[in-house]
């Protein structure tokens, strides 16, 4: 299957952008004046997170588009976007967990955000049990679909978990607690380092699911052909 220009053009935008946004990072965004060097892991973890949320929302959508229209190009942006925002989740509670040893003077704890992170991770790793289960490729396109949309209940739980629970993870966006550890006033270079560093994984996310759909209509067709050859 040939590589669409598009998709080339992307990859070299996706390396660029890439680049850029740790060049911001390390050189651009300035050393917390309490945390230290340690604080600019926080650009990596946030933006990892935006990801892994916004791929567990785009296979909620793509599980509603496929019982909807029974297409079986939305149950491939379904599964790309699971497996995409597994790793971003886990990279996600990675980072954390580096930014929390010398913060909170532990790798881990059970804070509510990270008790509730872990549990949207185990979420979507059972989503893909669940398909490896399941023989029939329609009957496991639309259980998927349906977990899909189930299993996205976990997202805004995560989300609002600091704002509803009593946390000592800090608020990054629309304020923050002052008494949570580890909360910190953006400067300005900080902000725009921040929306840079989301906008960059962002667009890695767009081409990472792209090469996945690409990588799951090859397996579509070898699957097909082993049940031909069954038949």
């Amino acid at each position: 299957m040939k590589k669409p220009t598009a998709l080339k053009i992307l990859d070299i935008v996706t390396l660029i952008t890439l680049l850029g946004a740790t060049a911001m990072v390390f050189f651009y965004a300035p050393i917390e004046r309490v945390m230290g060097a340690v604080q600019k892991v926080f650009y990596f973890h946030v933006a990892a997170g935006w990801v892994g949320m916004l791929s567990f929302l785009f296979a909620a959508i793509a599980g509603v588009l496929y019982l909807v229209k029974k297409t079986k190009i939305w149950d491939l942006v379904g599964v790309a976007a699971v497996e995409i925002g597994i790793i971003f989740i886990f990279i996600n509670i990675v980072t954390g967990s580096i930014w929390a040893r010398p913060i909170w003077n532990t790798w881990w704890t059970w804070d509510p955000r990270l008790t509730t992170a872990t549990i949207m991770e185990l979420v979507y790793i059972a989503y893909l049990m669940l398909r490896q289960g399941i023989d029939d490729p329609e009957r496991r396109s639309r259980f998927g679909a349906v977990y899909a949309i189930i299993g996205f209940l976990s997202v805004p739980l995560t989300f609002f978990s600091i704002r509803i629970f009593r946390t000592i993870h800090p608020v990054v966006i629309a304020g923050s607690d002052p008494s949570a550890v580890g909360t910190f006033d953006m400067t300005a270079t900080m902000f725009q380092t921040m929306m840079v560093s989301i906008v960059v994984f962002s667009i890695l996310f767009v081409d990472l699911v792209w090469h996945r759909i690409r990588l799951g209509k090859l397996a579509n067709q070898v699957e097909e052909l082993k049940f031909n050859i069954q038949d």
